[in-house]
Order: structure tokens, then C-alpha cells, then sequence
């Protein structure tokens, strides 16, 4: 199931309040004291890595749709927190691996419509097509309705993928899918071999090894994984528990932590 449909199933089966999910019956008790309140304050979230970049970017255009010039400005003082040991990325890329942008052709979608004709008067009540609604919606990003975010998703698996192939050591090839499929012998034979080892990765993008773990496991290319996970400095691999799970299961799987 990737991000897109898990997050597609919850706003199907639960009620979303300020970005939170709630159940039906928990959903009626917190709207009740939101009313008695004076506001319930959204907690803050600090951007200190690509995932929680992602999330503040969610947050930022859930509601309206930006573009690249209003967006920036407050994106450079969110990341004055970024975590050394991860690479730093450039607003574009996340938002081209992410979010979808308005050209001005065809119909305004959806998201920057429901935004545009709720703040501004003399935009209310226009057709998706009109001229002066395009052009007020031109090149402003917005978050892709669940059925155009899968082909956002594999957009992205492919980028990531791509470098995660660089974090592989000098000289070692990993192999083809296909070799794995009911040829134990073949695992056998890897079992034996030294992993080529290279300089420890002192700043790497945690997304795109994620992704790249997650690739060789579901293909049982844990060689693969055993090759990147030890170019990478034990701190990192300590402190995030998906890398640190395929890693160590990879490890077992080819009996190297007996």
C-alpha cells in the first residue's frame, strides 16, 4: 500500500479535524470542546528532515494553494533546524516530487478553485475555465486528489531509487530481481562473498535510502542492503528504527549477526 492510498483510506473511514483523524463518536467530543474553548492552537512542526518538510509543505497548502515565490520565503526560515547528517533539498524538488502545480491551461482544479472563490469576492461563482480565474491560479501548487497521487508516488519511488543507487559501494553490482526468484542457491553463493565496503556517508537523504531498503527487501536483495547500511554512520542507522529494522532483518537473513 503506498502513502497516498493509506492516507486516501483514512480520510474515507474517519472524520479529519485540523489534521488530526478522529473516530466517529471521538470526532463529536472534540468538536464539542473546540466550541467551549477559545481555539485549539495546531502544535508547531519543526522541519528537520525531507519527511517533515513534506508535512509542513501539507500543511501550508492544504488550505491555499501557493506559489513558488510565496511559499519560499517561509520555507528557507523553517529549515534553519535541517539535521547535519541529511542532504539538503531544494524547495523545487520537493515540490515537483510531491504537490502538483497549476499551469493556466484547462480548468482550475479542484483544491485552488474552492481556495480562490472563497477569498475572493469578484472570483466567486466563475466558471473553472474563466480567464481571469486561470490566471489568478497559474503556477500555484496545491496537494493531488488520492486518484493523481499514486502517479505522483511512483514519480518520486523513481528519483529516490535513482539515488539511492549512488550510496552503493565502488565496484559492487547488485543483481538483477529476477536472479532471486526460487534460486536459494543463488543467495547461498552471495552468503559467501565479502560485501565490498566504502567511506562512511557522513550526510546522506534518509528518504531515498528508505525507499531504496525497501526496494531490495520486498526484491530479497538483502546483500544490497547490508553493502549501503554499512557505508552508513551507526548514529544515523541508530536513530531511525525503519532503517535500523531492514537492516538488521537483512542481516539475520544472511546469518551475518550470529
Amino acid at each position: 500500500m503506498s502513502a497516498s492510498e493509506f492516507y486516501h483510506g483514512l480520510t474515507q473511514r474517519l472524520s479529519e479535524r485540523d489534521g488530526m483523524f478522529f473516530l466517529n463518536d471521538q470526532v463529536v467530543e472534540y468538536d464539542k470542546k473546540k466550541l467551549k474553548s477559545k481555539g485549539i492552537v495546531q502544535l508547531e512542526l519543526f522541519v528537520t528532515d525531507e519527511s517533515s518538510a513534506i508535512l509542513w509543505l501539507q500543511r501550508e497548502l492544504k488550505e491555499k494553494p501557493q506559489t513558488f515565490q510565496d511559499i519560499n520565503p517561509k520555507f528557507m526560515r523553517e529549515i534553519a533546524g535541517w539535521e547535519k547528517h541529511e542532504k539538503p533539498l531544494e524547495l523545487r524538488e520537493l515540490l515537483e516530487q510531491n504537490f502538483l502545480c497549476y499551469s493556466g491551461e484547462g480548468e482550475v482544479p479542484n483544491q485552488i478553485h474552492a481556495y480562490l472563490s472563497s477569498d475572493y469576492k469578484e472570483l466567486r461563482k466563475l466558471e473553472k475555465n474563466n480567464l481571469s480565474l486561470r490566471l489568478k491560479a497559474k503556477d500555484r501548487w496545491y496537494i493531488p486528489d488520492p486518484n493523481k497521487a499514486g502517479d505522483l508516488e511512483k514519480i518520486r519511488d523513481k528519483a529516490l531509487l535513482k539515488e539511492y543507487w549512488e550510496y552503493l559501494p565502488s565496484g559492487y553490482v547488485p543483481p538483477k530481481p529476477e536472479l532471486f526468484s526460487g534460486q536459494v542457491s543463488f543467495l547461498e553463493d552471495r552468503k559467501k562473498r565479502d560485501i565490498p565496503t566504502g567511506r562512511r556517508l557522513k550526510i546522506i537523504r534518509l528518504e531515498a535510502v528508505r525507499a531504496g531498503f525497501r526496494h531490495c527487501w520486498q526484491n530479497k536483495d538483502y546483500h544490497t542492503i547490508i553493502a549501503v547500511g554499512n557505508r552508513i554512520e551507526e548514529s544515523i542507522l541508530q536513530e531511525d528504527q525503519k532503517l535500523l529494522m531492514w537492516y538488521t532483518n537483512a542481516q539475520t537473513r544472511l546469518g551475518e549477526n550470529t
